[in-house]
């Protein structure tokens, strides 16, 4: 697996091995030793999720606090999609600044998104399932998030904000500055 650190410390673009030939692919996803020889990260996965989203809805952007935060791999099975991580580590040197990455079924790049730092994803494709991988499990009064439109990290998500669709609870999250 080739492991590139992105501009924000510790987090890092997985580009796994990838097999094809007149039977079809393979993709190896994930190696544990490899994983951590290559990015440090010393923890296991505990926590499996997926989503089936359609064009131009937008998750994120979110993190878990505390002892419940997570570090995670994320990976689109189909599709494709804009996936973006922020780092809120107070005393970071990369504090508030942002990283983007596109995530497709035709490119097999995987993103580690390390804890203490945001995570969102907009949907570039109809059906995109996207699948990641957690450190930690969820703890709903864990959850917390900012805005995807905040203007002090001035994401652009490749979506026309008249197209964008959140859930209800993501309409409600807070700006940056006062997160």
């Amino acid at each position: 697996m080739k492991v590139t650190e992105t501009s924000l410390k510790g987090c890092y673009v997985i580009e796994p091995l990838f097999f094809k030939d007149n039977r079809g692919c393979f993709l190896l996803e994930y190696n544990k030793k490899e994983f951590q020889e290559k990015t440090g990260f010393d923890g296991d996965f505990v926590l499996g999720n997926q989503s089936t989203s359609q064009y131009g809805v937008v998750r994120g952007l979110h993190l878990q606090r505390g002892e419940f935060a997570q570090a995670k791999l994320v990976r689109v099975v189909k599709g494709k999609i804009l996936d973006v991580a922020v780092d809120a580590r107070k005393g970071s040197e990369t504090f508030g600044k942002v990283f983007s990455v596109e995530l497709s079924a035709d490119n097999n790049k995987q993103l580690f998104v390390p804890r203490g730092f945001l995570h969102g994803f907009s949907v570039l494709e109809d059906d995109t399932i996207v699948s990641y991988k957690c450190d930690n499990y969820y703890e709903p009064a864990a959850e917390d998030g900012v805005l995807f439109d905040d203007k002090d990290l001035n994401i652009d998500w490749q979506i026309p904000v008249d197209k964008v669709t959140l859930s209800e609870k993501d309409t409600k999250l807070k700006a940056f500055n006062g997160f």
